[in-house]
Formats: structure tokens, sequence, C-alpha cells
């Protein structure tokens, strides 16, 4: 279940921290904005430092909470913000904040950037990609050549972000879910992932699958079809697939995803996954 609200006793280490009250506050129109200034920028700050998340794993696997607040931080800081000329080396940005310059035990590849309030672990490596602010990349992972990290998106460790991925961003509403990669997916070349799909951990999208809310997510696995939406389950290996759909001008296909299998047991994540790709003839 993914959810953004908790009661007392399931709240995320976010909803205990006091700028919460202040940047709601601020958001709703009940505070002046320019009196959070300096409490919005000390969120972006934690926000790139990796202290605070907007979105953080809750009680069971594949259960997530979003820090709502923290997202309203995100849109009061691009209305305190203005344009301004930035540098990185050779290259000039012209933006409302500066590309990410904490780049400790990480690697970027000119010209991917990361921008300031994103936050990646150490370990990750960044091909000629983009990663948004409020974005988080786990320790290990890869962001390959031009796949992008919408804002707002967890993506966790140990993932391979294919060639050409789209993770979409995710700011408004505040209230909506952003895009979740667990630990150990792989993203297969030019897939496209938005609206608040979760893939859990160790689940292979093969090249080409595109996941909305609504997209119709078919287990073909078993003896009969099992209809699932925005959540691939742990482990599941994915393909894009095709259904029948009936409109006033007749019976037309459109897009679906398909699980055919699941990844086998192994020690080594990286047989295994070669193991899934074989077994299932996914193009990657």
């Amino acid at each position: 279940m993914n959810r953004t609200e908790t009661t007392d006793a399931r709240m995320s280490s976010a909803d205990r921290d006091p700028r919460r009250g202040l940047v709601e506050a601020a958001f709703a129109g009940d505070a002046p904005l320019e009196s959070v200034r300096d409490v919005v920028a000390a969120v972006i700050a934690d926000l790139d430092a990796g202290h605070l998340r907007v979105a953080e794993p809750l009680g069971p696997p594949g259960e997530w909470v979003t820090n709502v607040w923290v997202k309203q931080a995100i849109l009061l800081y691009f209305r305190l913000s203005s344009v301004r000329d930035f540098e990185a080396g050779d290259l000039r940005y012209r933006d409302l904040l500066p590309p990410k310059t904490a780049l400790e035990g990480v690697r970027v590849v000119p010209p991917g950037v990361a921008r300031y309030g994103a936050h990646l672990e150490p370990g990750v490596i960044v091909m000629p990609g983009f990663v948004n602010i409020g974005a988080r990349v786990g320790a290990g992972s890869m962001v390959d050549t031009w796949a992008t990290v919408g804002s707002c998106a967890q993506i966790g460790k140990g993932v391979h972000l294919a060639g050409g991925v789209g993770i979409g961003g995710v700011l408004e509403p505040p209230a909506a879910n952003p895009v979740i990669i667990e630990d150990g997916a792989f993203i297969g070349s030019r897939c496209v992932v938005v609206e608040g799909v979760i893939v859990e951990r160790e689940a292979v999208l093969g090249a080409g699958v595109v996941l909305t809310s609504t997209t119709q997510i078919i287990d073909v696995s078993g003896s009969e079809p099992i209809t699932l939406r925005g959540r691939i389950p742990a482990r599941s290996v994915v393909i894009p697939g095709m259904r029948p759909r009936q409109f006033p001008a007749g019976e037309f296909y459109t897009p679906c995803a398909l699980i055919v299998g699941t990844r086998q047991e192994s020690t080594d994540r990286k047989t295994s996954l070669n193991d899934a790709l074989r077994t299932f003839s996914v193009a990657v």
C-alpha cells in the first residue's frame, strides 16, 4: 500500500519535523511566503544531503509513505527562487536552482546532471542523464545514458535504469505519490514509469514497458490471468503486451504489461538477472 497519510503510530521520521507546520501554513497561504525562506532553504539542503526524503519505506516490504509537506517545500522553493546563471566547469546553465555539486563518492559523466535538492548515495553512476530535485538514487545504482529520474522519484540501491528510461516526476498535486523503484530492480531500455507506480524489489522490466497508474498489468504466468494496476510485484519479469478493447469505431489493441514469470533465487543477483532474461527472452 502506498500511503500519503499516517496515524500517530505509523508516522514517518519527517512527520515529526518541527518545520512541517511552518511549511504547511505558508503553502496554504496562512503565513507570508517570505517568513519561511530560511526554513524552505534548509529543507532543500537536507534533501540534497540525504537527511530528508520525499517518500520513505514504512512497515511491511513494498509499503511507502509520501511526505506531502516536503513536496510543498520544493514548490515553495521554486516560488522563492529567481532565474540565475550558473557555471559548472565549461558548462553554463540558466535556471531557478543550480546543478548539484555535492558529488562525493559518485560519478556523473558529462553532460549528465543532477539538480540541487536531489540526493545520490555513494556508488551511484549517472551517465549523460538527468536527476531532478527531490529525487533520491540509492547506493550502487546506474542512471544510464539519456535516462531521466523525475522530481521526487525514489530509486533504490543496486538499480539499473537502462538507456533512455523515463522515470516520471510528480510534484503536483503535493499529495500525489512519486514513482518508486525498489532495490535491485532492472528497468530495460526505453521503459517509461510514471504516475506513482511502484516497481518492487528485484523486478525486471523488459525493453519498452510503459507503466502508468491505469496500465493493466496482467500476470499470465499461471493458468488464469490476474490483473493488477499501479504496482509490479517483487521479482516479477515483465514484458510489453497488447490487449483488445472495444471502441465505438470497433475493436483495437491497447498497451498493457505482462508478468511472464519471476526471477529465480540466486546468491548472485547478476547471474539471477541474466537467467531471467534468458529464460523469458526479455529484451533489454
